[in-house]
């Protein structure tokens, strides 16, 4: 969730920067923003319950 989880965000290219989460473990939805919007989080999390 969030932009540096995404693509690292301003952390890219730091000495302990493995990569964006999706590079480490399966990811099953991700949530641009930074911060991500309170409405995009709900929205998110409601595709993935199918509520």
């Amino acid at each position: 969730m969030g932009d540096c989880a995404l693509d690292c965000g301003e952390f890219a290219g730091g000495y302990g920067v493995e990569g964006a989460v999706g590079d480490v473990v399966p990811v099953d939805l991700a949530v641009p923003g930074c911060p991500p919007e309170p409405a995009a989080i709900v929205a998110a999390l409601r595709r993935v319950t199918g509520r």
